[in-house]
């Protein structure tokens, strides 16, 4: 992958104010490959049922999906998420989603998306969708 591009994703997750709020990481980066990690927070991401709330896991996939979809410099934008949630972090745990390209075209690329607790639990995963631009990312 592109050193410049590397770089540019790596600091605009530092610098992304959604990811700051639940302390989201980007721990790898390659082509078409995201791992990123947040320590779960019952205090802040709990749900009426004082279990995870699905919003803040989400969030973890979301930022896995957004940054392996730039990686070839381009804008890549959501179209279709599908989760299953398989279980609800313990309190203070490690999550981490891996996101890995599966298949690309010109206009599409499909994603499949891990969240461990951890290293070992499963807890949900993720088929993804998105559409390809074929534009700069604007901060490279």
């Amino acid at each position: 992958m592109d050193e410049k591009v590397r770089e540019a994703i790596y600091t605009a997750v530092e610098n992304e104010p959604f990811a700051r709020v639940f302390n989201i990481k980007l721990i790898e980066l390659d082509t078409g490959f995201s791992a990123v990690e947040m320590i779960y927070e019952p205090k802040i991401m709990d749900n009426i049922y004082t279990r995870a709330h699905g919003g803040a896991v989400y969030a973890l996939i979301d930022e896995a999906f957004e940054t392996a979809g730039q990686t070839d410099g381009t804008i890549a934008v959501a179209l279709n998420v599908n989760v299953t949630y398989a279980a609800s972090p313990e309190d203070g745990s490690r999550l981490r989603a891996e996101a890995r390209l599966i298949n690309q075209t010109k206009k599409t690329a499909a994603y499949d998306i891990k969240v461990l607790e951890n290293g070992n639990r499963l807890i949900a995963t993720c088929q993804a969708l998105a559409f390809r631009t074929g534009k700069p990312i604007p901060f490279l």
